[in-house]
């Protein structure tokens, strides 16, 4: 139902924009989140956007060089990588709240759907 796409191969120092599609629903109204997952870590949380996109919410690490947004007409949420480093590289996922649950949220627990990720691979 949800799928991440935009990644790809960058030297350090690079941009890339992610995107998240939806498919057989909509997720206009669901808190969306970004997470990934480097080899050989935990997945982590990234980013989160509520459903008006009024409210964001960032790992520290990527403040300042990422930003969430969303487009909720065409059922859609980005991540805008800048400045990106070769520690950014992992597999990302885009992941929903279930409805009903308003609050932006950096708990991977706390999100119920998730897509397939797609790879960041950053180069120094």
């Amino acid at each position: 139902q949800l799928q991440a796409s935009g990644g790809g191969l960058v030297q350090a120092g690079g941009s890339l924009r992610l995107s998240c599609g939806a498919s057989g629903r909509t997720f206009s109204r669901n808190v969306m989140g970004w997470l990934r997952q480097a080899p050989g870590k935990e997945r982590e949380f990234v980013a989160s956007i509520n459903w008006s996109g009024g409210s964001t919410y960032y790992t520290d690490s990527v403040k300042g060089r990422f930003t969430i947004s969303r487009n909720n007409a065409g059922n859609t949420v980005y991540l805008q990588m800048s400045s990106l480093k070769p520690e950014d590289t992992a597999v990302y996922y885009c992941a929903a709240r279930n409805l009903g649950y308003s609050a932006i949220s950096p708990h991977l627990s706390d999100y119920t759907f998730w897509g397939q990720g797609t790879q960041v691979t950053v180069s120094s």
